[in-house]
């Protein structure tokens, strides 16, 4: 039964990115932003929740992969086509479905890289960055102009699908409340875009410059060195070679 849990949440944020993309086909995009908004909490809770519960496997990857280019490509394309491109018509869809068709090949190379390589490192930004970055600047469409918005957008593709190495924040030891705290930041990030970015909870920018401040010094500290000095059996077997040097030198 357990590990049908983290599936749960895949499933979520899959049918939030639907919701998500008939909601901007209606014309109602502030419910398809939050939609987004959503998906992105449960999509960075599913695996942590397979984690703790020890039921990881390949079948919840690839549904997470599935899940991923309809909430976080198919879903902002959509967004972007019926808010910055609108007035392109038929011609904004095809300009818009750049973005579903890199996130998708980026997807296929996480897929197929080896576990060890990227639990050190991603290739690309991911699509779910990608996506809640082309989500946001919806949310500021009538403050961004629209050749600023151009450049944002197929500078996102052309990452998503670059070798660019960035940091993995996989391997950092969060803590085993991590969840809660993401759910409650992702929360208040919802509060945050329900409300028009007016009177936002102020607890919202202490939750947040905290959760950063704790993972970014995390992951300093996973990449600290470990001296050999500090081993126990390295300590030890230095002793007896030391002793067995000076015995050579007093005989």
């Amino acid at each position: 039964m357990k590990r049908h849990i983290p599936n749960a949440f895949t499933f979520g944020n899959l049918f939030c990115g639907f919701l998500s993309t008939s909601y901007t086909i209606n014309g109602d995009l502030k419910s398809a932003t939050i939609l987004i908004f959503i998906a992105i909490m449960l999509d960075a809770v599913d695996g942590r929740i397979a984690r703790i519960l020890g039921v990881s496997n390949p079948i919840g990857k690839e549904l997470d992969s599935l899940a991923d280019i309809v909430s976080f490509g198919v879903a902002p394309a959509y967004l972007t086509a019926y808010s910055y491109f609108i007035n392109f018509n038929v011609y904004g869809l095809i300009m818009a479905g750049a973005f579903p068709l890199f996130g998708a090949y980026r997807l296929a190379r996480f897929n197929t890289t080896s576990q060890e390589e990227s639990l050190k490192h991603f290739k690309g930004i991911p699509i779910t960055l990608a996506g809640g970055v082309v989500t946001f600047l919806v949310l500021f469409q009538k403050n961004i102009a629209l050749w600023v918005f151009i450049i944002a957008f197929y500078l996102l593709c052309i990452l998503m699908v670059s070798t660019i190495k960035l940091p993995s924040f996989k391997k950092v030891g969060l803590p085993k409340n991590s969840v809660l705290i993401t759910l409650f930041l992702f929360y208040m990030f919802y509060l945050f875009a329900k409300a028009e970015f007016k009177h936002v909870p102020f607890l919202f920018y202490i939750a947040l410059s905290t959760y950063i401040l704790f993972v970014s010094v995390r992951y300093i500290k996973e990449k600290e060195p470990k001296f050999p000095i500090k081993n126990k059996m390295f300590v030890r077997r230095f002793k007896v070679k030391r002793k067995r040097r000076n015995g050579n030198k007093d005989a």
